[in-house]
């Protein structure tokens, strides 16, 4: 077992010399020629202006899903009401429509998240998925709501026997919730790993000198 080795001695010219001591301007935790992360109130305040943004685009999702997706077609005989078309898909299109959407608006909320804030951070990733999923259910009650009404025998009644309406629209599969803040999430994070700042290799903090 080896002694421990001592410091070596100061060089000529330089009294009080500290081997061990940092280089000038250099901080423990910030290497000489890094920036300070910002102030963690400005990060958090930004990741949540961010969610919420996302959370009222949550509003235009519901719009065009009640308006792009198809329809299930009723009918009724006077005592009861029927799918008009049994073997009918319309209300998986429903689901697959919404699903579709939100994948398109996960893909342009995380890329804007990520042009709003390149250097991501945990905040930021929270942010974006909490908006993400509540501007998903924000689209899923909307879309319900201008839709068609959800009082299927008024309906009926108001159509009268025999005549088709619209059944309401409605998901099937809640988990297409989550189509939106994992593409959001997937965008901005690829885009952070191979776009965003890269720390530099913290220097070495040893001197040489001539004995």
């Amino acid at each position: 077992m080896t002694a421990p080795l001592n410091p070596p001695p100061p060089p000529h010219g330089r009294p009080g010399y500290d081997p061990w001591q940092l280089p000038e301007g250099a901080h423990p935790d910030h290497p000489r020629g890094t920036e300070r992360d910002e102030p963690l109130g400005r990060e958090i305040r930004r990741a949540a202006l961010t969610g919420l943004a996302v959370v009222v685009l949550g509003l235009l999702l519901g719009f065009l899903w009640s308006r792009l997706a198809p329809h299930v077609p009723l009918v009724s005989d006077g005592e009861a009401v029927y799918l008009k078309d049994t073997e009918g898909e319309q209300a998986i299109g429903a689901d697959g429509t919404f699903a579709l959407l939100a994948l398109g608006f996960g893909a342009v909320t995380g890329l804007a998240a990520f042009l709003v804030h390149r250097a991501g951070g945990i905040a930021m990733v929270c942010g974006l998925a909490l908006g993400s999923l509540g501007g998903a259910a924000v689209a899923w009650q909307l879309g319900m709501a201008l839709g068609p009404s959800g009082d299927v025998v008024g309906h009926a009644r108001t159509a009268g026997q025999g005549v088709t309406f619209d059944a309401p629209l409605e998901l099937g599969a809640l988990g297409v919730l989550v189509a939106w803040p994992i593409a959001a999430l997937l965008v901005h994070l690829g885009l952070t790993a191979l776009f965003g700042p890269r720390e530099e290799p913290r220097a070495q903090h040893w001197q040489t000198y001539e004995g």
